[in-house]
């Protein structure tokens, strides 16, 4: 599948300033700011650029950092992870599979009886389907 490719301009006339700013810039949302912190609602979280679906709420989970946290992707090619060297620290980035969107990072501190991983995502990067 060939990646979804537009011009700065092209994303920031489609998303809001805080939307471009995370998910094509690469920054991060305050913790405990976001809107998917805790939704006991089942659906899907999409790509909030390309609207590809990215997680389950069924494997979502709190773990208290401040942002929702998933132990594993909807599938092995939703998502891309990349490492990160950025501020000082080693980090392995998610970006969206379909547009390279900055998503979050992922942690091996996540629920030991599941994957053992922690999707750390921004709430802006992403957009709930309900029901879905």
């Amino acid at each position: 599948m060939a990646k979804i490719e537009k011009s700065p301009e092209e994303w920031q006339q489609q998303l809001t300033p805080e939307q471009y700013r995370v998910a094509r810039e690469k920054g991060t949302e305050r913790p405990f700011t976001g809107d998917y912190q805790v939704k006991d609602t089942q659906g899907i979280y999409h790509c909030v650029c390309c609207h590809a679906p990215l997680f389950e709420n069924e494997h979502k989970f709190d773990a208290g950092c401040g942002w929702p946290s998933f132990d594993r992707p909807l599938g092995r090619r939703c998502v891309e992870e990349h490492q990160d060297s950025t501020h000082g620290m080693q980090r392995t980035e998610v970006v969206c599979s379909h547009c390279d969107a900055h998503l979050g990072h992922v942690f091996p501190d996540g629920p030991p009886d599941t994957t053992g991983l922690r999707y750390c995502i921004n709430s802006v990067s992403l957009e709930f389907h309900p029901d879905e």
